[in-house]
């Protein structure tokens, strides 16, 4: 998922996309120039739901049926796979990933030890212990201390995480999260401001491009889920010394794991002013289209230097501008409308498809010179693909 904004990047760097995505949007089509995906749009068809339809080996199938029709030199990544360890090997085996190699990802996207690396560097993230059963859970609450969070071990976009706040709420959190994960993460929850790092890095270099306000749980962009991702805000505005500290972070772990190319850091920062890191995303994010357009720079492009020639790009110190990206969910069952007047609109679905309840229907992206502004902007046209919506 997040595929048309590294498609588009890709494209304009003056490379030949082929695309295995889930949704196989209307925009995405029309940047690649083969595209295969697990959900077929249709009009009058629904595009059912995720985590009912998503498949990781579904996108073995579709990368081998790319390479029966085209030469493909490498794979970029975006989210979905990062926790599924099988399908990133045989992935890398058909073409390999430009990047961070499978080795690497499993080492920063698995809990247990993940967590335990970053004790031994001295990096703050949130008390943590990874359980199997409920009365493992109850215990670990019982250490922890509420408020804490409950979430699986496995997933991408904020989906089946639960916050518990007393021991009444422990049992059913624990079921629910459970239903989807066969281990269960219970962790301390930290109060702050949810925030992202987008960064690059090399052999030995590390250089952080933009920190980033995330978005979670917007009911009026219809997320139903209380830490479902809603998009993000670039740049997050804070102290110079947060900056600093968030730099500092990033820096140990790009050397510690050997992290190449595009990456990104999840975190919490609190009240204090202290980061506590909550995971790694080792690929392109979904804030990838902002951080372009703010810094002015190609991320692909960037990328691809990083890794093959060890070189960084020089970038803005202080930016102009912000940019956000909402992401838009259906708020009922819904006919799409046909989004590709809007300038601002990405991950545009094929007019007259079906949109379940919840489930995304398109990204925002909207400039201005103040982070205000540009949210604004956003809403404002966020409130008008409302408005044109019809149920289905």
């Amino acid at each position: 998922m997040d595929t048309v904004s590294i498609a588009n990047s890709a494209k304009k760097a003056g490379y030949e996309i082929c695309a295995a995505d889930y949704f196989g949007d209307k925009d995405l089509r029309r940047i690649c120039s083969l595209c295969k995906s697990i959900v077929e749009q249709k009009r009058g068809k629904s595009c059912g739901r995720i985590n009912s339809r998503f498949r990781p080996k579904a996108f073995l199938k579709m990368a081998k049926w790319l390479l029966e029709k085209r030469k493909v030199d490498a794979t970029l990544l975006s989210s979905g796979l990062d926790d599924h360890f099988n399908v990133l090997y045989e992935l890398n085996d058909l073409v390999p990933i430009l990047g961070n190699p499978p080795r690497v990802i499993e080492k920063v996207r698995k809990k247990p030890g993940f967590f335990e690396e970053l004790k031994r560097l001295g990096i703050n993230h949130p008390e943590t212990a990874i359980v199997k059963d409920l009365n493992e859970a109850k215990d670990a609450a019982v250490e922890t201390g509420y408020p804490l969070v409950v979430k699986p071990s496995k997933g991408f976009g904020g989906a089946s995480v639960r916050i518990v706040r007393n021991s009444s709420e422990i049992e059913r959190a624990f079921f629910e999260v459970s239903l989807v994960s066969k281990d269960v993460l219970i962790q301390k929850f930290v109060e702050g401001i949810h925030a992202s790092v987008s960064f690059l890095a090399a052999d030995k270099i590390a250089k952080v491009l933009t920190i980033n306000e995330q978005l979670l749980g917007l009911r009026f962009l219809f997320q139903q889920k209380a830490f479902g991702y809603c998009g993000n805000i670039v740049p997050l505005f804070f102290a110079n010394s947060i900056f600093e500290k968030c730099k500092h972070i990033t820096e140990k772990i790009a050397f510690h794991f050997g992290l190449k190319g595009s990456n990104g850091i999840d975190l919490v920062i609190s009240k204090e002013g202290t980061p506590y890191v909550v995971e790694v995303n080792p690929r392109f994010q979904g804030t990838l289209e902002c951080v372009e357009r703010v810094l002015g720079i190609n991320l692909v492009e960037s990328h691809i230097n990083a890794c093959l020639y060890g070189s960084l790009p020089t970038i803005k110190e202080q930016t102009s501008s912000f940019c956000t990206r909402l992401i838009l969910y259906a708020p009922k069952r819904v006919i799409a409308p046909d989004l590709t007047a809007f300038r601002e609109v990405r991950d545009v679905p094929f007019p007259e498809t079906m949109i379940e309840k919840g489930e995304p229907l398109c990204s925002i992206i909207t400039e201005g010179k103040t982070r205000n502004f540009s949210l604004q902007k956003a809403k404002k046209l966020a409130k008008s693909i409302c408005s044109i919506l019809h149920p289905a």
